[in-house]
């Protein structure tokens, strides 16, 4: 039987300690390495846009994988910052170091932020123009006015906020994308916003992301080539919502900043 403890955690809430906003994660610390058939199948069994893995490698280190209800995915921002919240959060680890984690996509560092936030130092993707499929856009019934691909996902800019808000794609063609998924993004209608987002990815069982840290990988450095500022706070507009702030690093990386909260806390029974 494990003694495995889950917990169920909302990442890049609107505010500090304002449950049911965000993105839901759980968080699996492993007492042993598992086969990823049994990652998977628990992961599908919560149901979430991704269950994060921790193993325990050296004090303050941790393997951390990521996994879909459908598949394992090399990169993920709320449960990356849901990881770290659950490790200070049950003294894993201690709440004024950084954690260090190993990754698909390389060492990522987690340190808290002094006003009670996460800190997440990330590998920048900024987007590349390039042309895409219309097939795209005539799923989302939307006109772009900038188009391009980052490492993982299809990059599309609208000018009109409200547009970007009502968004109802059509999710069919959009499983059929090469791409892990899609971010469409807009100038911000909301004070204190820099700019507004919302993500896609149906063909890894995740029809529309409420938060997507990785994608403001791109989204930062994109808008903040746009604004000409290197500090940006952006809002995704998902029913939800999320808040992320995202600050140019030394390039290529970017920090992405949030909060979470702890919605429940369980042991696995299997």
């Amino acid at each position: 039987m494990s003694n495995s403890l889950i917990l169920h955690v909302n990442a890049f809430v609107t505010e500090p300690n304002v449950p049911f906003t965000g993105n839901p994660a759980a968080v699996c610390l492993l007492d042993a390495p598992r086969p990823d058939h049994w990652l998977q199948s628990i992961a599908a069994e919560m149901n979430l846009s991704e269950t994060a893995y921790l193993l325990p490698q050296a004090k303050g280190h941790y393997q951390l994988r990521w996994f879909t209800p459908a598949c394992e995915v090399d990169l993920c921002g709320h449960a990356t910052l849901a990881a770290a919240h659950a490790l200070w959060e049950t003294e894993r680890a201690s709440n004024h170091e950084p954690v260090r984690f190993d990754t698909r996509s390389g060492e990522l560092v987690a340190r808290p932020e002094p006003a009670g936030g996460i800190i997440l130092d990330f590998p920048a993707t900024p987007p590349k123009a390039c042309r895409l499929s219309p097939a795209l856009a005539e799923s989302l019934s939307i006109q772009p006015i900038w188009q391009g691909k980052t490492k993982f996902d299809a990059f599309l800019v609208i000018d009109d906020p409200s547009i970007l808000r009502r968004l109802k794609p059509d999710f069919h063609p959009l499983t059929e994308v090469d791409f892990r998924g899609v971010i469409v993004t807009s100038p911000s209608d909301t004070p204190g916003m820099d700019f507004l987002s919302r993500f896609f990815a149906p063909w890894a069982g995740i029809d529309e992301d409420p938060a997507t840290g990785s994608a403001h990988c791109a989204l930062g450095p994109y808008w903040a080539g746009r604004l000409g500022r290197s500090t940006l706070v952006g809002y995704q507009a998902s029913p939800r919502g999320a808040v992320i702030t995202v600050r140019q690093a030394t390039s290529p990386r970017v920090e992405l900043v949030g909060h979470a909260v702890t919605i429940a806390r369980g042991t696995l029974a299997l």
